[in-house]
């Protein structure tokens, strides 16, 4: 059966990533990783006697975060094509690429705003501390827009027949230590497509 709705191919699988494979999951880690260890970094510099190695680290791992959304946003911006308009997934993902935007903005904002104090010096003002914390919930918020896209609607992953791949047992595995054979249904048995 064929839903109205089908899915379209990336504009390239090579920039995007192949079908079940794309490449933005992927890229998405770097930012996220950068901007948490920024706030980590951020928060701690306000309890140690020599903050100004953490002030620096955490303006250096926003820089690293802007430089890996961006790479993330172009990928994700592709796949975005491959989502038909005028569907719930379309407008959950212009939100999500939205609030993306926004945050890496607000991002690259503190950035300059610490770059413009003359760089680190010590602990982490409240405002460029503040701020980090904003964004860093905004990017949650947008994170579960984005889990959403792919684990609701299935935004670039594989089809149903396709995961059901994965649930089928090998010939080694259907048989059990008395010889008698497994089912190849997914774990727990049933019917999956309820």
């Amino acid at each position: 059966m064929t839903h109205p709705h089908q899915a379209k191919q990336p504009v390239s699988a090579a920039l995007a990533g192949p079908y079940g494979h794309p490449f933005h999951p992927m890229l998405v880690t770097v930012p996220i990783g950068a901007w948490a260890a920024s706030l980590v970094f951020d928060i701690a510099s306000r309890f140690v006697g020599d903050p100004e190695f953490l002030s620096r680290g955490a303006m250096w791992l926003i820089a690293l975060g802007v430089i890996g959304a961006l790479a993330a946003a172009m990928v994700g911006f592709l796949d975005l094509f491959a989502v038909p308009t005028g569907t719930p997934a379309f407008r959950v993902a212009l939100l999500h690429m939205t609030l993306n935007l926004l945050v890496t903005a607000a991002y690259l904002g503190n950035f300059l705003w610490r770059q413009a104090g003359a760089g680190p010096s010590g602990s982490v003002a409240a405002g460029p501390l503040a701020l980090n914390a904003v964004a860093f919930a905004v990017l949650g918020v947008s994170g579960w827009l984005g889990g959403k896209l792919s684990y609701r609607y299935g935004v670039r992953v594989a089809d149903e027949a396709t995961q059901a791949e994965g649930f089928a047992s090998s010939p080694a595995d259907q048989a059990d230590s008395a010889g008698r054979p497994h089912s190849d249904g997914p774990p727990g048995g049933g019917d999956r497509s309820s």
